[in-house]
Parts: structure tokens; C-alpha cells; sequence
């Protein structure tokens, strides 16, 4: 689900919720709602998060994808 990997990524980013929010333009409680997949983000402000984390959109979509795919056999 893409809140436990934005909160994977912001971990790896070495960033707080906090940090996320201010580098983002964000509000903490929304980092956390988003983390919680209590929210889910507009495109413009998934692409906030993804600059703000320093990476593509594509890296944070791979990750959720991969995380979707059923275990091969």
C-alpha cells in the first residue's frame, strides 16, 4: 500500500514526519494520514512527497507495484 511505503521511504530518507511535512509544503497530520492510508494524495502532491523524499515517482510506484504482485510459486 503506498502508506507503508512512503513511510518506508521516509525512513530511508532518514527524515521525520515532521521533516517530510516541512519539505513538502505539507502538514504533519497529513504525512500521517497518508502513512495511516487514511488519505490518499492528488497527483501534484504525490509528486511533493517524491521530490521532497529525493526520489522519482516511478521508484515510489515501483515499490507499491511489487508490493501488489502475488508471490511466484
Amino acid at each position: 500500500m503506498l502508506g507503508e511505503e512512503l513511510r518506508k521511504a521516509r525512513e530511508q530518507a532518514g527524515m521525520t514526519q515532521e521533516q517530510l511535512a516541512f519539505e513538502s509544503g505539507l502538514s504533519r497530520p497529513y504525512i500521517s494520514q497518508l502513512e495511516h492510508d487514511m488519505k490518499s494524495p492528488r497527483l501534484d502532491t504525490f509528486f511533493l512527497l517524491c521530490d521532497a523524499l529525493g526520489i522519482s515517482a516511478e521508484e515510489l510506484i515501483g515499490r507499491i507495484d511489487k508490493d501488489r504482485q502475488p508471490p511466484r510459486r
